[in-house]
């Protein structure tokens, strides 16, 4: 069982950046694909970025591409997401998730573990 716990969200103007850091229980999290999904208000929960085991191959959803980065620690058993430059449109809870597909999974359905969420709001 693996337990993901998300932290650094925030209110933060448009333009700002946040980083947000998902700390994982357990000592499989290096063998886990990991990723990051938001889900705003009114709206389904949609995929933000993906990273493999290892970190060499990483993958992130066109909204996000050139302003967003994830990466992961795994002597830390941490993943992270940069988020800069900011947009009121990427207000949303972001969750990471951890699954058992060691690539890259941008499929909400093939992650096995969820954090509770952490909220980010962007004002203009």
């Amino acid at each position: 069982q693996v337990q993901l716990v998300e932290s650094g969200g925030g209110l933060v103007q448009a333009g700002g950046s946040l980083r947000l850091s998902c700390a994982a229980s357990g000592r499989t999290f290096s063998s886990y694909g990991m990723g990051w999904f938001r889900q705003a208000p009114g709206k389904e929960r949609e995929f933000v970025a993906a990273i493999s085991w290892s970190g060499d191959s990483t993958y992130l959803a066109d909204s996000v591409k050139g302003r967003f980065t994830i990466s992961r620690d795994n002597a830390k058993n941490t993943a992270f997401l940069q988020m800069n430059s900011l947009k009121p449109e990427d207000t949303a809870v972001y969750y990471c998730a951890g699954s058992r597909f060691r690539g890259v999974v941008p499929t909400a359905t093939l992650y096995n573990y969820w954090g509770q969420g952490t909220q980010v709001t962007v004002s203009s």
